[in-house]
């Protein structure tokens, strides 16, 4: 069975960068060339050409950064090249991320015209005072009016990003963001949690987030007015429409394969031999403008491989299939005979002949479940 192959594009500016955002972004005051970085973009996908053997892209994912920065003509420009670089599966998904600010939303529909099909935008709150304390640079209007503008185009989807657990906020307020989100009603929800990374402003002066019983209430009424309004979770933070999940995501969750471009963007290629290739390429735009496209190419370590499927397989919301796991790590079931046994044992897993599946406790305790393939 041949591995689908997908491919994301990174672009690595912002207006200001946010300070929760740990992405690889930088300040666009030094007046990039956006005209010259996709002619890079261009010839850093010939250099990997090599590792896909011929297959066809299943699905582009254009992010960054921010990607809405570029003109619908560049977007078009370097979507017809890479497809003369590589063949595009009859069904693929091509989807780029944006901001809702009132410039870059007047790009959707020359977006769609290149050859993008689904929008992801942005929003992360509709309220001013969360937005400002998030960094972020479009208004509630702004960002209602994206999103509707985005429905009114009748794109094949898009997807609203949205935000909870933020600073001081209550669960009343989170709610009102996601029932606002809701109303609008698009195809897919991303509705995550706001955690503190390392290396961003956050993490340096962190603010003072909701306490955990807040965030339990906030995820649980959440997650079941979700499910009321027609979404199903398929993923821990994302939700959507049945038939409307994100098939570059799922992709990486499956364990599938991807191309990796652009400043820092990262890359997994299985080869003919069942080895797994990982790229990982420049991350300052300065080095890769001079063609210093590739950080680092390694392959996988074998005992390594275990962990990293279920890592990404243990994200969705339905069983993992032993089928699939054969397939996509050219291992067999007895390699991993001794860490299964334990999480079925510690009441993490249950199988049957042809799947795994994750208990509540599993859930509850991914991280001590995914350390057992660790220790194997």
């Amino acid at each position: 069975m041949v591995i689908p192959l997908s491919l994301y594009i990174h672009t690595p500016w912002c207006v200001q960068k946010c300070p929760y955002c740990d992405f690889n972004s930088h300040n666009i005051k030094h007046g990039p060339d956006y005209t010259q970085y996709i002619e890079h973009l261009l010839c850093d996908l010939k250099q990997d050409l090599k590792l896909t053997n011929g297959r066809s892209i299943h699905s582009i994912f254009i992010g960054g950064g921010t990607p809405s920065l570029f003109s619908a003509d560049l977007i078009a420009h370097l979507l017809k090249e890479i497809q003369n670089i590589i063949p595009f599966e009859s069904d693929i998904e091509i989807t780029i991320e944006a901001n809702p600010n009132s410039v870059e939303a007047d790009r959707f529909a020359g977006y769609i015209l290149a050859g993008v099909n689904r929008i992801s935008i942005g929003i992360q709150s509709f309220q001013a005072e969360k937005l400002i304390q998030l960094g972020r640079v479009h208004s509630p209007d702004e960002a209602i009016k994206a999103a509707n503008l985005a429905k009114e185009l009748k794109i094949n989807s898009f997807n609203l990003d949205l935000m909870h657990g933020l600073p001081n906020q209550s669960c009343q307020d989170a709610l009102l963001d996601l029932k606002r989100a809701i109303e609008i009603n698009p195809p897919h929800l991303s509705w995550y949690q706001l955690t503190i990374e390392p290396n961003t402003l956050f993490g340096s002066k962190p603010p003072i987030l909701p306490d955990e019983d807040c965030l339990w209430d906030i995820y649980q009424q959440g997650h079941q007015l979700l499910i009321e309004n027609g979404y199903q979770q398929y993923e821990t933070s994302a939700y959507a429409k049945p038939g409307y999940q994100c098939k570059h995501n799922l992709n990486y969750w499956h364990f599938g394969d991807y191309l990796g471009i652009g400043c820092g963007a990262h890359g997994k290629l299985t080869q003919p031999d069942g080895k797994i290739i990982r790229t990982i390429k420049t991350r300052h735009p300065k080095g890769y403008m001079e063609g210093r496209y590739s950080e680092k190419t390694y392959t996988v370590p074998i005992d390594e491989i275990p962990f990293e499927f279920f890592m990404n397989q243990f994200r969705l919301h339905e069983a993992a299939s032993k089928q699939q796991f054969i397939e996509r790590t050219n291992l067999t079931l007895p390699v991993i005979e001794k860490p299964i046994h334990q999480a079925i044992k510690n009441g993490y897993l249950t199988e049957d002949q042809d799947y795994w599946y994750l208990t509540e406790k599993g859930h509850l305790f991914l991280n001590s479940l995914l350390e057992l393939f660790l220790e194997n």
